[in-house]
């Protein structure tokens, strides 16, 4: 089953269970797969590796709303958003910790040859395309700069 369509069996399974967070989220992701499927120049059918984009890209939004609202002391706000991350987070696949990160990252310095931090740049491009889906962007840069640095 692809995971459009896992996607939208879960949709009639919130609605079921009455899980209106859930139901809420799930339809922002298939209205974000929907769009990107009528967009311009878009392929007929997405492949998992889209969708996986588009969740990526939603968990990622509702992170950084869920800290603006806790800037601004809102709480509620980024109690529901964080609640939407947990529900579309579990289409991804499991994130790399920290100590996981590091040998991979590693090997990346040594695979481009880069020995400065003006060489942060190659590091990681190679380091997004290899690790997508598996670590965010920040937490790379963050190793990144460490080993480099």
């Amino acid at each position: 089953m692809s995971l459009e369509a896992q996607i939208n069996n879960d949709i009639k399974e919130a609605m079921k269970a009455k899980d209106r967070i859930r139901l809420e989220a799930l339809r922002g992701v298939k209205k974000e797969v929907i769009e990107a499927k009528t967009s311009k120049g878009a392929a007929e059918e997405l492949t998992d590796a889209d969708v996986m984009k588009i969740v990526q890209k939603m968990v990622k939004q509702r992170k950084d709303a869920a800290e603006l609202f806790k800037s601004q002391n809102r709480e509620d706000l980024a109690e529901k958003e964080l609640a939407e991350v947990e529900a579309i987070s579990g289409y991804l696949p499991a994130q790399l910790s920290q100590a996981e990160l590091e040998p991979l990252v590693k090997a990346i310095i040594e695979k481009v040859g880069a020995t400065t931090m003006k060489e942060m740049g190659k590091v990681m491009g190679v380091a997004s395309k290899e690790l997508a889906g598996k670590a965010d962007g920040k937490d790379i840069s963050a190793v990144v700069k460490q080993l480099l640095g």
